[in-house]
């Protein structure tokens, strides 16, 4: 393709994208009634429904974090169902189980709240590993299996989660597999003073906003699509590459004294995750082609979960989100 005609596209999918993205700007106006300050978060929210992938949050309790995903599903005209996770809930309540009915002679199968497009799973890791293990196969395969019958989910299937901080007590470390799914794990802070404020006026007052559905599920597919098309050069794939390479094998990238800090690198889901919210940060920002702060912004939100940290690491306070910085600042950008 000459470079006149892919000037040509590029130029044409921005005018569409321009277009899809007013929706999204609705969206997250709609949200910013509920939550005030946190854009990072919203930005987050809406990669990973931009991208279809699940998304992580944490945080200390009260940052709004269940706040912001459930005014997320308000605002999209589509099925939410929440599971708050507790230390005796069951695989069963998740995904659902086979009842007998006496009438019929048969068992019959009773869905869970896992079938639904966006499921709240809130505060995750207060549950064991049997219960976090029920949602492995929903997370990648987008279908859950009871008993011998495998029944697919709606599309789109967000699982939106929120974790308390590990070292809480009552609190059960996510399986890698499981963080893995992941697409982004985003940890959030606390607001600004302002921002405070503000949230300190709204709550205190008698009128709390209603979330009304602005965007629906075709327009969510259909900004998908152009996200697929969004154009990304063989320099930013080879970038991406470096980054994800650099966690593996860091010596090989003058990195030799983070090699003692990881116990494994990030998986090929991290690449491919990385290049799909590389996309999507470019739609956001109205463009057609991908840049290499669009990876820089989502690198820690990706790779952050999916770096294993190793004794000498947690015993040097070395955390994930230091290494990431280390690699980006290494790495040489396009």
């Amino acid at each position: 393709m000459s470079e006149l005609h892919q000037s040509e596209d590029i130029r044409q999918l921005t005018e569409k994208i321009k277009e899809q993205n007013y929706y999204f700007t609705l969206l997250k106006t709609e949200i910013n009634k509920a939550i005030i300050g946190q854009e990072y978060m919203i930005d987050r929210l809406l990669i990973g429904l931009l991208g279809n992938g699940h998304v992580l949050l944490e945080g200390v309790p009260g940052l709004a974090k269940t706040l912001a995903i459930k005014s997320l599903a308000e605002a999209v005209d589509g099925h939410f169902s929440r599971i708050q996770f507790t230390p005796d809930l069951l695989p069963a309540d998740v995904v659902g189980t086979q009842i007998f009915n006496i009438k019929d002679n048969d068992f019959s199968i009773k869905r869970g709240p896992i079938f639904a497009n966006f499921v709240l799973a809130d505060e995750i890791n207060r549950a064991p590993s049997k219960v976090q293990s029920a949602l492995l196969e929903a997370m990648q395969e987008k279908q859950v299996t009871i008993g011998d019958e495998t029944m697919k989910l709606p599309n789109p299937f967000l699982v939106l989660a929120t974790q308390n901080p590990i070292d809480q007590e009552g609190t059960y470390l996510l399986p890698e597999a499981q963080s893995d799914r992941f697409m982004l794990k985003c940890k959030i802070d606390y607001p600004e003073f302002e921002d405070e404020r503000k949230v300190m006026r709204m709550v205190s007052t008698s009128h709390q906003p209603k979330i009304n559905p602005v965007i629906s599920l075709d327009t969510i597919t259909n900004a998908k699509q152009l996200i697929n098309q969004i154009y990304l050069d063989e320099k930013i794939e080879k970038y991406i590459l470096d980054i994800v390479f650099a966690t593996r094998f860091p010596q090989d990238y003058q990195l030799s004294d983070l090699k003692s800090y990881i116990s494994f690198g990030a998986s090929p889901r991290a690449s491919i995750n990385l290049a799909i919210a590389s996309r999507a940060h470019a739609f956001l920002k109205n463009r057609a082609f991908v840049i290499p702060e669009d990876v820089k912004a989502v690198a820690k939100d990706i790779l952050r979960h999916r770096i294993g940290l190793s004794f000498e690491a947690e015993a040097e306070e070395i955390t994930s989100e230091f290494i990431v910085d280390k690699i980006l600042s290494r790495v040489q950008a396009p």
